[in-house]
């Protein structure tokens, strides 16, 4: 009797593994709240090839972009996916009649996420946004998509962080459209726009906001953009002062926007001294080295020494976990092509907005012990503080505004704020003529 007991017990275990393992294929849709954030996320699962599981994750607040599973594992009831492009994981139970999925969401800090079946009636949207697309060529075979939510007025265009795309602001740009006409454009690498393997330096990617520009005939358009947006805005601004009416940087005022030289950017620094240092290299430097070693001797070392000074200070009140969780993180080649094409900003002759988020809320990244978390809060109010100080006293045509613990998507966690400025800076512009 109790053998048959035994072998029952494990039918039924291997069938109850059975029927998860056939339930789990669809959309499950949950809300993650982040600090004041309440991202919508939806996770589709489907059968793979080799008979287990692959999904993708979207974050449809921030990007309609599809972010690939590395891996789906499902045990009996518990599920985990790992996604490795943004160094997380979801870890959950799903529920006995496969309805829902009661897990954490684990990216720096663990943060509750429950997920639930999609149906047709229930399903979120993952693009409702009411725009048009289209593709406008910039480049040879590079085309970017860009999106246009009309609206009348002033021409108003969105350029994204990096990471992601003009999608981003589906929700925030509709708010625009009664006094503005508005357009977002989808960089080169990202999205639905093409992908080369070069031409990612700040001043291609400004060409390529131009080129749009250009061939849609926006005349003088005012530019929006978020985080690494600012180095497009400045590329612009800087060199193309005559072709837009105006810049608005949304937390994106950093150092690949206005280079404070006497902060220095450790980014911006090391890759200008990685070029010079390669120039010392025999037969790929000039004939004559001694002006080269001149600078690398006064300017560069000595400004590169301050930066790895300033990120020793950063690093002594950063975590280790997360420490180690950004070391170990891959890096794509077109960010590490970003990042490397850098250059510095230092003149913007054109009507400008900067809003900084000071101090930044830092959510699950400032740490679960409030001492950590204080310290984290101070340093960054420090570091954020002394670049807009400084991009308020480099950049004379600029407004600067704070906005205390707002998150770094300001047009998110403070939209109200945000369209608030917008629209007092764009109705302070001049007119322009027809």
């Amino acid at each position: 009797m109790r053998s048959k007991m035994r072998w029952t017990t494990a039918a039924a275990i291997l069938l109850g593994s059975a029927i998860y393992a056939q339930d789990i294929a669809g959309d499950w849709q949950g809300t993650l709240k982040v600090g004041p954030q309440e991202l919508r996320i939806v996770l589709q699962i489907a059968k793979a090839d080799n008979g287990g599981w692959k999904a993708s994750m979207y974050s449809i607040d921030q990007t309609t972009d599809p972010i690939p599973a590395s891996s789906v594992a499902l045990e009996g009831p518990n599920l985990k996916v790992t996604v490795d492009m943004i160094r997380g994981t979801y870890e959950g139970k799903v529920s006995a009649d496969g309805a829902s999925i009661v897990g954490t969401w684990s990216q720096g800090a663990p943060v509750p996420l429950e997920l639930r079946r999609a149906t047709k009636e229930t399903a979120w949207q993952i693009d409702p946004s009411p725009h048009a697309v289209q593709f406008v060529t910039v480049d040879k075979d590079v085309k970017l998509e860009v999106l246009d939510w009309g609206g009348s007025g002033r021409p108003v265009v969105l350029l994204a962080g990096l990471g992601n795309n003009a999608h981003v602001f589906d929700k925030f740009a509709p708010k625009l459209t009664g006094t503005y006409h508005v357009y977002g454009i989808t960089r080169r690498g990202f999205g639905a726009s093409s992908a080369p393997a070069t031409g990612y330096s700040a001043d291609r990617l400004g060409d390529d906001v131009l080129a749009v520009i250009d061939s849609l005939k926006i005349n003088r358009p005012v530019l929006v953009g978020h985080s690494l947006g600012g180095e497009e805005l400045s590329s612009v601004g800087s060199r193309h002062p005559e072709k837009v009416a105006g810049l608005i940087y949304l937390d994106a005022g950093y150092g690949y926007a206005y280079y404070d030289r006497s902060r220095g950017d450790l980014r911006i620094d090391l890759a200008e001294l990685q070029k010079k240092l390669e120039q010392l290299q025999p037969g790929k430097g000039p004939q004559d080295p001694r002006q080269l070693v001149k600078e690398l001797l006064e300017t560069s070392l000595p400004g590169f020494e301050k930066d790895l000074q300033e990120m020793q200070k950063d690093l002594q009140v950063t975590p280790a976990a997360l420490t180690s969780a950004q070391a170990a993180a891959p890096v794509s080649p077109i960010t590490l092509a970003i990042m490397q094409g850098m250059q510095k900003y230092t003149s913007i002759p054109v009507p400008a907005l900067a809003i900084f988020a000071v101090p930044h809320d830092l959510g699950p990244l400032g740490g679960p012990d409030p001492a950590i978390r204080a310290a984290n809060e101070a340093r960054d109010e420090a570091t954020t503080g002394a670049q807009a100080k400084a991009f308020e006293a480099g950049v004379p045509t600029a407004r600067v505004v704070r906005l205390p613990h707002a998150n770094h998507y300001v047009f998110q966690s403070n939209e109200a704020d945000v369209l608030r400025e917008m629209n007092a800076f764009l109705s302070g512009l001049p007119k322009e003529s027809k």
